[in-house]
């Protein structure tokens, strides 16, 4: 496993002044921890800061928005980006989920001070307050037009929300615990939900109603991904015909990050099993990087990528450290992912 490079999370803050100091370490498996220092020591001629690294460490290219710091006794390098923005108003406490409409002007976000609120991606002014929920709210996420939200909470109730004028105008009861993430079918007529109940449901939009249950694990699905199967994968027959409510349902395959250690494929629209892998601690989040690759990351920082044709080996597992993988955004060639340190 690779060694891991890190600078204090303030870095750029605490590098704007003269004489301003951040912490680095360096950390590689099965050995001592090195830590050390990169010092601001004033400006270059060019106006791009002069920073200077203690021993151990070694700066390279330095711009007013990015530092690249490698640590030569382990070999590793790793270039830090400062924020392009920051909004420090929106939330008092932590934030738990947040999403970008589609036409990147909206932001929606929830935290632990107990609110969900949308604002602008711009400058981080305040829109809209959602209330409604009782207890706290796990996820948000925008319809795919950017004018509504569906968000599901500890208090069990999936709600859709106007952005423009905040009005909850469909609630979905069910399940029979917190709802822990959704996922939305193509357009949005159809939407999902996970739940500490175990089960992952269905929903019909326009009716308000449960369409059925997907899954019945026995065990918390801490999150959810819908996504579009590799044609050579045998999805499973259901065994009755689906409601004309299900729209794009099929050939779609849903995953399933549970708290039991396992990652489960199921067929959307056939509810059967595709495939189960077992990992080495919770899957805490899961997204699809193509029709034929997925990701799934754990609570013992763990992130498999597998082939949905055979899950049988991973294609590779990345371990950066032992923080919990919380979230996973496919980006690119790549993809982005947050952890819990």
């Amino acid at each position: 496993m690779a060694a891991t490079l890190r600078i204090q999370s303030d870095w750029s803050r605490a590098l704007s002044r003269d004489e301003g100091e951040a912490w680095l370490s360096c950390r590689s498996p099965g050995k001592p921890t090195l830590y050390g220092s990169v010092t601001r020591r004033g400006l270059r001629s060019n106006g791009v800061p002069d920073i200077a690294a203690s021993e151990g460490f070694v700066v390279g290219e330095v711009t007013k928005k990015s530092i690249l710091i490698s640590c030569p006794h382990e070999n590793v390098s790793t270039k830090f980006l400062a924020p392009y923005t920051s909004f420090c108003r929106i939330h008092q406490k932590s934030i738990t989920c947040l999403d970008i409409s589609s036409g990147g002007g909206l932001g929606v976000s929830t935290s632990t001070d107990g609110t969900m609120k949308i604002w602008q991606a711009a400058n981080g002014e305040i829109r809209r307050l959602l209330e409604g929920h009782v207890y706290d709210v796990n996820c948000c996420r925008f319809f795919p037009s950017g004018l509504v939200v569906l968000s599901g909470g500890m208090d069990a109730q999936l709600k859709i929300w106007s952005a423009e004028d905040a009005s909850c105008v469909v609630t979905f009861k069910g399940h029979k615990g917190g709802i822990l993430d959704t996922a939305i079918v193509d357009r949005g007529r159809n939407v999902l939900s996970c739940s500490r109940d175990g089960t992952a449901r269905l929903w019909d939009c326009g009716k308000s109603a449960c369409l059925g249950v997907i899954a019945d694990c026995g065990s918390p699905i801490n999150g959810v991904a819908v996504g579009t199967a590799d044609n050579t994968l045998n999805l499973g027959t259901p065994e009755k015909p689906p409601s004309e409510r299900e729209i794009g349902t099929e050939g779609k395959i849903l995953l399933l990050a549970r708290e039991d250690k396992k990652l489960q494929g199921v067929g959307l629209q056939s509810r059967q099993p595709v495939f189960l892998f077992i990992g080495s601690d919770a899957f805490n989040c899961c997204t699809f990087l193509s029709s034929t690759y997925i990701l799934a990351g754990t609570q013992d920082g763990n992130i498999y990528q597998l082939d949905v044709r055979n899950t049988t080996t991973p294609i590779q597992v990345i371990h950066r450290s032992g923080a919990p993988v919380l979230s996973l955004l496919p980006y690119r060639d790549g993809f982005i992912a947050s952890q819990g340190n």
